[in-house]
């Protein structure tokens, strides 16, 4: 039994999950494509799942693939805590550019749905944390665009000092090209 919370941005759910728990440890449903597919309203299909696994104070993103391989994502946390963050990039929306920011740990179980539309980052807050998420579309390398994690038009506090970031994620595009490019 999974509980649905509507974001501040359309189409992005906040999952929690009812866990179980008891002295031999616990049980949850992590996923029910009936329940889910109810919450979003349409169909969904996964097709791939990913993990990572960072120390604290990794920072992956702002990432997201171009249109026709744009992913929806349904993220969690298996072990340790991050800073979950997406940003609306989709062009007729009435939040673009805005963000929303959610803690997500392995301890709470919470998901997040991260519809088509949205590049997706997240920070980890302590060692040895497991990221795991599924998505709708395969990887697809060509269409992987990056928007630049420390955007000041983003405006988004990451809530770290002096974050360990990869090389492609140092030289992400700013919100302003990515704008530019779709005019």
């Amino acid at each position: 039994m999974m509980e649905y919370e509507n974001t501040s941005l359309q189409g992005l759910l906040l999952l929690r999950p009812r866990i179980f728990a008891d002295e031999r440890g616990h049980f949850l449903e992590i996923f029910n494509l009936r329940d889910f597919e109810s919450a979003v309203g349409a169909h969904v299909e996964f097709v791939q799942d990913n993990e990572s696994a960072s120390n604290k104070g990794v920072l992956r993103g702002l990432h997201f693939q171009v249109d026709p391989h744009a992913q929806g994502k349904l993220v969690r946390v298996i072990q340790g805590s991050v800073l979950d963050v997406c940003v609306d990039i989709r062009p007729n929306s009435p939040t673009y550019g805005e963000h929303y920011k959610v803690h997500l740990n392995g301890s709470s179980k919470e998901m997040l749905w991260i519809p088509p539309g949205f590049a997706h980052g997240f920070v980890a807050l302590e060692e040895h944390t497991v990221f795991a998420y599924k998505c709708t579309a395969y990887y697809h390398p060509a269409s992987e665009r990056t928007l630049l994690w420390d955007d000041g038009q983003l405006g988004i506090d990451w809530g770290v000092k002096d974050p360990i970031i990869s090389a492609k994620d140092k030289v992400g595009m700013t919100f302003e090209a990515l704008t530019t490019l779709r005019s």
